[in-house]
Formats: C-alpha cells, structure tokens, sequence
C-alpha cells in the first residue's frame, strides 16, 4: 500500500511539473523583457565572475599583508591597466597583423590546401588508400572552405561586437570592483532567502560551489596559459605562419576540459599543411610534446585533482550548450553542470534519499 502511495505521489509531482512547464510555455511573452535584461546582463557578469575568481586570490593576499580591500583593488586595476598597455603596444601590432592576414589570406589557404592535398594523393602510400582522388580533393577542400570562411567571418564579427558594445564591456570594471568589495557580504545575502533550518546546509553548497568553480576558473586559465606559451614557442621555431595568432585560439579552446586539446590542434595542423606535410608534421610534434608537459607535469602541480566531470558528460553538455547558446554556451556549459550538480545532489540527500530507500525497501 505505501510503495502505491510514493508511485502516484511521484505521479502526481511529475503531472505537476509538466502542467508548470505548459502553462509556462503559453505565457511566454511575460518573460521576454525578463530574457532581453538577461541577454544584456549574461556577458558583462560572466565576464566579472571569471575575473573575480582570478583576481580574488590576489586581493586575499594583499589583504593579509594588512593592506585595505579598497585600496588592494585599486592597485590591481592598476596594474592591469599596465598589462594591457603593454599588451596594446607589444602584442596587438602583431596579433592585428596576423588577423588581417589571415582574413586576406583565407583564398591562398585554400588553394595551399588544395595543392598540398593533390601532392599527397600521388604518394605510393596515400594512393593506396585513397579511392576517388579528385573526389576527395574537392570535398575536403570544400570543408576547409567552409570552416575558414566561417572562421574570417567570427573574427569579423568579433571585433564588431567589441566596438558596438563597448558600453556594456566597460561595466565589466565596475561590477568586479563590487563582487571584489563585497566577496565577504555575497554568502551571507544569498543565505538569508533561505529558510533558518537550512541555512547550514545552504552554507556548505556555497562553499562547495565557490571552491569547485574557483579551482576550475583558476587552473583551466594557469594550465592553457602555460600551454599556449608553449605552443607560441614551438611553432616560432618551426617557422608556422600565423603563429601567435594559432597560439591565442589554442588558448581558448584548450580551456574546454578534454575534447579543448584536439580542437586547439586542428586549426594549427590545417594551416601548417598548407605550407608542406613536413610542417604538419613538426606542428604535431610541437603539440604533443606541449600537451605531455601540461598533462604530466603542469596539470599535477597547477590543478592539484582531475575535473570530477565524465568525458562523455563533457561532450554532450558541450554538444548542448553549442547549439542552444553558441559559444557562450559552449564556455558557460562545464560551470553551470557542475553548479547545478552540487545543487541537486544535496536536494536529493534532504528531500529525497529517505523516501527513495524507503520506496525501495
């Protein structure tokens, strides 16, 4: 009698979520300015939080060495506000040249591409393989059409929505100066909505997800760093075109936990083809040689524990996220799964655990 009664309890709790669901869908026009405030914010917050767990350790730090939050966050800003100087007088020259040509060159790529590729289909070994050569040259050369094309038009897009936003990026400053400020305040304000006799169990998750994100943010960011430098340096000896502009895209793919390594070597391995196959080939060498260092020695050091993430979890919430939200879904997928897992796995231990082993037994 009690194992019917949790079924149609369950029932009745399913029933309940998906009338939720469709009367929430047949009002959606309430939520459409709530979504357009959301759309606006997502960016310069997503981009404070990830500063703010960079930058927190630093303020910590200055903090103990009896120095003011206030005044330890100015001095930051200000030493960022150096980097960045540096950064526009060192780096972007070259980085600027770089894109434009790459964007330029997008037509030569292709016909480098194409060539090296007949090249290696009139080689005893690869013809051996290979079935309809010119069939083959034209679809694969089709698909590096595709991606690059894709490619030159993100870049574009990119700079586009930096100069048309300028205005919502240059809150960035100023909500990070709060989330800096008030680090020790947010817990507290974030607990009082929760009811008293869950308060400790509510400081706890906060907890969890603070140190889970913080150590994510923070080794990702140190790992791929390090790795990119690496990388820099290995394709400045080999002598790859596009080499520190390879290495920036390298950077941001490699901070995407498992599948973020070969991503970052696909555009590195297309483009050093288009020189020879013996580029390729050093290119892949460089990259392994990098990624075994990151792996065997920096990752240990840097990160301390491997993401508690499955790799197929990874590729599927990725899979996900890329097609509903783009590329922002694709960097805010792995900390939103593992906040959200945090949550519900201590929902389940309060609310559900009991009634589960007693359904069951």
């Amino acid at each position: 009698m009690s194992l019917q009664k949790g079924f149609f309890r369950i029932c009745l709790v399913i029933i309940a979520l998906l009338l939720i669901v469709y009367l929430t869908a047949k009002i959606s026009f309430i939520f459409k300015p709530l979504l357009t405030i959301f759309n606006i914010l997502i960016v310069p917050f997503m981009l404070a939080g990830f500063f703010y767990y960079l930058l927190r350790p630093v303020v910590n730090v200055m903090v103990r060495r009896q120095m003011s939050k206030v005044f330890a966050i100015l001095v930051i800003y200000v030493l960022l506000a150096g980097l960045l100087s540096i950064f526009a007088a060192v780096v972007w020259p070259t980085l600027q040249a770089q894109l434009e040509n790459f964007v330029k060159g997008a037509p030569e790529l292709i016909d480098g591409f194409r060539y090296q590729l007949t090249r290696l289909q009139h080689s005893p070994v690869f013809s051996s393989f290979a079935g309809d050569e010119s069939e083959l040259t034209t679809k694969l050369s089709e698909y590096l059409n595709d991606a690059i094309t894709a490619a030159s038009d993100y870049v574009t897009n990119v700079v586009s929505v930096v100069t048309s936003f300028v205005i919502i990026i240059a809150t960035v400053p100023i909500i990070l100066y709060y989330m800096l400020k008030e680090s020790d305040h947010i817990p507290a304000s974030i607990l009082h909505v929760v009811p008293r006799r869950y308060r400790k169990d509510g400081q706890e998750v906060l907890k969890e997800i603070d140190g889970a994100l913080s150590g994510f943010i923070v080794g990702r960011v140190i790992i791929t760093c390090l790795l990119a430098v690496m990388l820099y340096i290995g394709f400045l000896i080999i002598g790859l075109p596009y080499s520190l502009l390879l290495a920036i895209a390298a950077f941001f793919l490699n901070i995407i936990p498992y599948i973020g390594p070969i991503l970052g070597a696909i555009p590195s391995i297309i483009v050093a083809f288009t020189v020879s196959p013996t580029m390729a080939f050093w290119v892949v060498v460089v990259t392994i040689i990098a990624q075994q260092i990151e792996g065997n020695v920096l990752s240990p050091s840097i990160y301390g524990r491997r993401l508690d993430i499955h790799p197929l979890t990874t590729i599927v919430l990725l899979l996900v996220a890329g097609d509903i939200a783009g590329i922002l879904g694709v960097i805010l997928a792995i900390p939103a799964y593992m906040v959200v897992k945090i949550i519900v796995v201590r929902v389940y231990n309060l609310f559900l655990a009991e009634k589960v082993e007693e359904l069951v037994d």
